[in-house]
């Protein structure tokens, strides 16, 4: 009870200060929780007896899906039972693979009921990638859609399989949970340092790493989350994302539900700009989380014609370009706020609502955490490594651990510090402005090339859509900025727009920092949707170059 008492407590503060950032920043203090079972003691007490909607999901061919939280209980509680009936207990680890479908949210719930452990597992992974899965996962028990059944012959034997979908071969149906008991009884009490997720994360440059959180590190750790994309409880929330990455439980399943708001999603096979649009103006949706991705396309069309009634509105997935934010004040009246954090934490640096926003800066450091900048040495500056500081209080939306690698953990924390692998500055007024992974950022003769403030400015210019830039051999500057660019509707690769990028970008860039090769092509992604610089590093520094490449060096009449 005491447990649950300070929970409710810090979440409500939050929710009084939602534009007081430094009143909440400073007053905030994680509740110190013994045992602890978000789904038990937070959701049923908030969702009993409680018809507003919890889950609302909208199909491209019009029809809905709601579910209130009296519902959301009931069915989380029946899923519970019949998991149980499985033969799932306390620790057993479950990989999840589902669409944005009921059973997803009403599984999870049912999960942490329990006290098992969840990978959630996202639908577009290979046979090979699950088998990686259930082996460095543990995995006791399969729940996946019909429709991804095949993807583990030959990789699941010995496992306990559920299928969400018609009856297929001897796996167990999901559907039968409806039939079960509508209460449900835990077996013993979950303290709140128990395991509950595992989390692979993208692996944009090396093997994926598996990410451990508990009880309290998600759902209590996204109260930081929750601050940042300043839900209240009569919000409907839309996040467009998918299941299986960390992003998706923070803004479609804890942060949205710590708050108590309604989380929306609106299903299609493919996304299309103007179709979300409608479905957001006429759903009165009231919140918007999107990556840069999304926002890319949205910008594409006439915001303006839509009667939104949308009041915030946020980044998320990879930073923010602020030629994007911008377009998106001028139609809408309304500042996409950036944020910061990662698969082994919760937000961490955000730009929470009726806060000064600085174009391009990530924001302040967000409740609960501390955040110091490292460089090599350890030592402290106005620019370096991100890393929160846990030498007082360690941030309950940070990890447990590295599941598998003990060596890997050790070197993220030595020192009393968590370094993340991201570089970043910070100004005069405590504000932080992303510079790249560490990894990401090279040098060209003795300039430090940050490939985010390149790409932020060509993505300025008319034709491009996304852009990435990565070091290319050069005999005389070791390596110089090159630019692999997608271009939007309307604009073909040619001799002609590589001119006027190059141009562009002279006219932006110090002479250091100016792109000096360009390449038009698609980007390559994780299946999360990141942008894999290893493979255009590795491409760039490689003999052949696609059709469409050029230098500067090609157009001697930019030369003053």
């Amino acid at each position: 009870m005491q447990s649950i008492q300070a929970f409710k407590a810090a979440r409500q503060m939050l929710l009084e200060r939602r534009e007081d950032y430094t009143r909440a920043y400073e007053d905030f203090r994680w509740p110190e929780l013994d045992t602890f079972n978000w789904a038990l003691d937070w959701f049923d007490d908030y969702a009993a007896d409680n018809d507003k909607t919890a889950l609302w999901l909208v199909d491209e061919d019009g029809s809905e899906y709601r579910c209130s939280f009296e519902q959301m209980r009931q069915r989380s509680n029946q899923v519970a039972n019949f998991l149980r009936a499985q033969g799932l207990q306390r620790r057993d680890t479950l990989l999840v693979m589902l669409d944005n479908v009921p059973a997803l949210w009403e599984t999870m719930l049912a999960a942490i009921k329990l006290g098992a452990v969840v990978i959630p597992a996202t639908t577009l992974l290979s046979q090979k990638d699950l088998g990686d899965r259930l082996g460095r996962g543990g995995v006791t028990h399969i729940l996946a859609a019909e429709e991804h059944v095949a993807k583990f012959e030959g990789v699941a034997g010995g496992l306990t399989r559920i299928v969400v979908g018609d009856p297929v071969g001897d796996w167990a149906v999901f559907s039968e949970a409806y039939d079960a008991e509508t209460e449900f009884e835990p077996d013993s009490v979950t303290h709140a340092t128990d395991p509950m997720l595992l989390y692979f994360t993208s692996g944009t440059t090396s093997k994926p790493k598996l990410v451990l959180h508990t009880h309290q590190s998600y759902p209590v750790g996204s109260l930081s989350t929750m601050y940042w994309l300043g839900l209240q409880p009569d919000d409907v929330h839309f996040n467009i994302s998918s299941p299986g990455w960390a992003k998706h439980a923070w803004s479609n399943l804890f942060a949205p539900w710590d708050a108590g708001c309604t989380v929306f999603v609106y299903r299609t096979a493919r996304f299309s700009a103007p179709d979300a649009l409608k479905v957001i103006a006429d759903k009165g949706v009231t919140s918007l989380c999107a990556p840069p991705t999304v926002w890319r396309l949205l910008i594409q069309e006439d915001l303006g014609a839509y009667d939104v009634k949308l009041r915030s509105l946020v980044g998320a997935g990879e930073p923010l370009n602020p030629e994007v934010i911008s377009r998106v004040e001028k139609l809408w009246g309304l500042k996409i706020r950036d944020g910061y954090g990662q698969t082994e934490t919760t937000a961490q640096i955000g730009n929470p609502p009726g806060q000064l926003m600085k174009s391009g800066s990530m924001g302040r450091p967000l409740p609960g955490y501390r955040i110091a900048l490292l460089d090599p040495f350890d030592q402290e500056h106005d620019e370096g490594e991100i890393a929160i500081d846990v030498r007082d209080v360690r941030p309950l939306g940070l990890m447990q651990e590295y599941r598998d690698d003990p060596e890997r953990m050790a070197a993220a924390m030595r020192d009393g510090y968590y370094r993340t692998g991201d570089v970043a500055s910070r100004d005069e007024d405590g504000y932080f402005w992303y510079v790249g992974r560490a990894d990401d950022v090279f040098k060209s003769s003795d300039y430090r090339i940050s490939p985010f403030e390149l790409e932020s400015i060509l993505i300025e210019h008319e034709s491009v859509a996304e852009a990435a830039v990565v070091p290319s051999p050069d005999e005389l500057k070791l390596t110089v900025p090159k630019a692999y660019v997608v271009l939007r509707r309307g604009f073909e690769p040619s001799r002609d727009t590589a001119k006027a990028l190059f141009a562009f970008s002279r006219e932006r860039l110090a002479p250091y920092a100016r792109i000096r090769e360009l390449e038009f092509a698609e980007l390559p992604k994780t299946i999360s949707g990141k942008i894999r610089r290893v493979e255009l590093r590795a491409h760039a520094a490689g003999d052949e170059h696609g059709a469409h490449a050029y230098n500067e060096a090609d157009f001697p009449e930019l030369k003053v």
